[in-house]
């Protein structure tokens, strides 16, 4: 998003244009900024046999699975249904890694039965997939390396009271249980958290993975996850992914060496490619004047954008309608029968009623977190790709809320 003559822009289409053409609230993508973080992964790790696999659920809409096919980018899908979307969207079986957690054995069965890569993140799993396929499958494991990372406690998925992944204590438990099942095990995959900035968590959790990596003997990939961190405001500090792929890829080539062969490198990521891509369109309904606060109401909630009230995330927040002028101090909140902060004392250029503030970092775990709370409607989405806004989901009707409800009578 640019200022071009006092109008905020995405590659040359008015962001006020938008809200006046598809309504408020809106999310609006911009499909050059996913490429720009795509290429930027591919540049840092372009000496080694890389795997990009989307972590789709940050953002699922199928145009964002196609396009990100188009961008040669593979799935990474932790539902049966993402799996579903993946293919619906044009990817084969072999482009997709599933990685479930505290699902069914059936919906692991399904997923066999497609044809994804089975990522395996517990050992009663295990041996029922053990016990059913012996070799004929071949399995990813998801090892948790206890190391605490993450902006949040509750995206840090790698330390030792997490429920995901196969504890790197129980290794001599699941080496036995693979061999007493003779399981084929071509995978291994780690994921320490979220907005993880310092790319020396990776490295250690890197030193842990390739000792464990030895005990198998068919891998053919390696799989890091993701979380690296994003800008959420000017001047914040993030994941060095030129320098990730430097100390990274150098210790991934060793590994390779002393293993015998040269593996394939995997990465996960989600926020990272779609979260600065997406900005979120709100109309000003009220501007409330309390004792303490002055509070810009406007015409969306948490059922749209969780995010700050779920994980106490920043989002910037900018007014678009007066780009110039006085800077006062609000709060913006939602219209939910909640609180719903979207962020509290910030310096905005005054706001009037009718104004379009522009809320950032929309692209990831934004429309895929909301909901239908207070029978409020989802918005409509659209992607900006080459100069021309494409609308990739329609606003919600009542009626869709009322669809799939039966109603009885009394």
């Amino acid at each position: 998003m640019e200022l071009v003559n006092g109008r905020y822009q995405i590659q040359g289409i008015d962001l006020e244009s938008l809200a006046q053409e598809y309504g408020t609230p809106l999310y609006v993508y911009d499909a050059k900024k996913i490429e720009e973080q795509i290429n930027t992964l591919k540049d840092a790790f372009s000496g080694l046999k890389l795997k990009i696999k989307y972590a789709c659920k940050s953002l699922t809409n199928i145009s964002i699975l196609k396009l990100m096919k188009k961008y040669g980018v593979e799935i990474d899908a932790v539902s049966i249904q993402e799996v579903n979307m993946a293919l619906k969207a044009g990817f084969k079986p072999g482009e997709i890694l599933y990685t479930p957690n505290c699902v069914s054995f059936e919906e692991i069965q399904e997923a066999i039965n497609i044809g994804v890569m089975i990522n395996i993140d517990n050992i009663s799993i295990l041996e029922q997939f053990g016990h059913e396929y012996h070799d004929t499958i071949p399995v990813c494991i998801r090892l948790n390396p206890h190391i605490m990372a993450g902006g949040n406690k509750k995206i840090s998925t790698g330390h030792v009271d997490s429920k995901f992944g196969i504890s790197i204590f129980q290794m001599r438990h699941l080496l036995r249980v693979i061999q007493t099942y003779n399981i084929n095990v071509i995978g291994l995959h780690m994921h320490s958290g979220s907005d993880i900035l310092d790319a020396e968590v990776f490295i250690r959790s890197a030193e842990i993975f390739f000792d464990a990596a030895q005990e198998f003997k068919q891998l053919e990939f390696i799989d890091f996850g993701s979380g690296f961190k994003v800008a959420y405001r000017d001047g914040d500090v993030t994941t060095d992914i030129k320098q990730l792929g430097e100390k990274l890829g150098a210790s991934f080539k060793e590994f390779c060496k002393d293993y015998g062969k040269k593996l394939e490198i995997w990465f996960e990521p989600g926020k990272f490619l779609v979260s600065e891509s997406g900005y979120f369109l709100v109309k000003t309904n009220v501007i409330k004047t309390t004792p303490a606060t002055v509070f810009v109401g406007v015409d969306s909630g948490l059922n749209h954008l969780i995010r700050p009230m779920m994980y106490d995330s920043y989002h910037d927040i900018v007014n678009i309608s007066h780009t110039e002028g006085i800077n006062r101090i609000y709060t913006v909140v939602g219209y939910i029968c909640e609180t719903d902060t979207f962020g509290t004392d910030r310096k905005l250029t005054e706001v009037s009623e009718g104004d379009i503030l522009v809320i950032k970092n929309a692209g990831a775990y934004c429309f895929s977190m909301s909901s239908n709370y207070n029978s409020r409607l989802r918005p409509a989405e659209v992607l900006i790709y080459n100069g021309e806004p494409k609308l990739i989901r329609k606003k919600e009707t009542f009626e869709d809320i009322l669809k799939n409800q039966v109603e009885v009578d009394f």
